[in-house]
């Protein structure tokens, strides 16, 4: 059960970047420990910047650093499923060509799915079912509809190079996904706790809502610029994951992040 959170800023936002990442992070970290990471991007960028490490959150917590004018954030903790944390192409943020993810979830037909394309499983060893999404999105161009080919459970969000401005979140079964939006931006975590932590953190004041499953958003500086529904394939799990994966992970990041407020 992993934990994916990020946010869609508009330029003049007055949220302090780093700050909103650090509280995101920590509140989500208690849902996987094997890894950790981020991405962002800049007006200006196409290619995001990630950072990625196979540690629980509380040992990147301190060294998260988004720069001020970031617009585009994703962040993840990874409770591994299939694809070793060992090799690190497995953790997330994934690439899979032009596109770069974070997935809570489990796709089925991955491998199915990605022999069609050459450049799949591009580092060796990489085995990853998420990679499957976002060759999905890469492929189809980001149609929601193309989202309807995979079997399992996801939330996900992802960059796509070819879109500078855009970032692209999608629910579709078992897993939850929350947003929360104001006047600084868009904000978007796999629970309702982690944003009520962002709010107090951040100072911001958000309309919090849970995606219906087979949701599809599109988000350029903070504001939805598509949405649209999709068909997700049936999946019942049948052995269900407890929604705490990293037992005190959650706390150990909150103090931190309570001394890094206040410093």
């Amino acid at each position: 059960m992993c934990g994916i959170a990020g946010y869609s800023l508009p330029r003049r936002s007055s949220v302090d970047r780093t700050l909103a990442a650090q509280a995101l992070l920590a509140a989500i970290a208690e849902r996987g420990a094997d890894a950790v990471g981020y991405a962002f991007r800049c007006p200006g960028d196409a290619y995001p910047t990630v950072v990625k490490q196979r540690t629980p959150a509380s040992q990147l917590l301190d060294r998260v650093e988004v720069p001020a004018e970031a617009t585009q954030l994703l962040v993840h903790v990874r409770d591994y499923t299939k694809g070793h944390p060992s090799i690190a192409a497995n953790n997330h943020p994934v690439r899979h060509g032009p596109v770069v993810g974070i997935h809570n979830g489990i796709i089925l037909n991955d491998d199915e799915l990605l022999a069609a394309h050459t450049c799949a499983r591009a580092e060796p060893k990489m085995t990853v079912d998420s990679e499957a999404i976002f060759a999905v999105a890469a492929h189809s161009r980001n149609d929601a509809r193309a989202l309807e080919d995979l079997e399992g459970a996801m939330a996900t969000g992802w960059l796509d190079e070819r879109e500078p401005e855009v970032l692209f979140l999608a629910r579709g079964v078992g897993r939850p996904l929350w947003t929360g939006e104001g006047a600084d931006g868009t904000f978007f975590a796999s629970t309702r706790l982690a944003l009520e932590i962002l709010e107090h953190y951040a100072g911001v004041a958000l309309k919090k809502r849970q995606l219906r499953e087979g949701t599809f958003l599109a988000l350029t500086e903070g504001q939805a610029v598509r949405r649209e529904r999709f068909r997700p394939q049936p999946y019942v799990e049948v052995d269900v994951l407890p929604v705490v994966r990293a037992p005190g992970e959650r706390e150990s990041c909150l103090s931190r992040l309570a001394l890094i407020a206040a410093a």
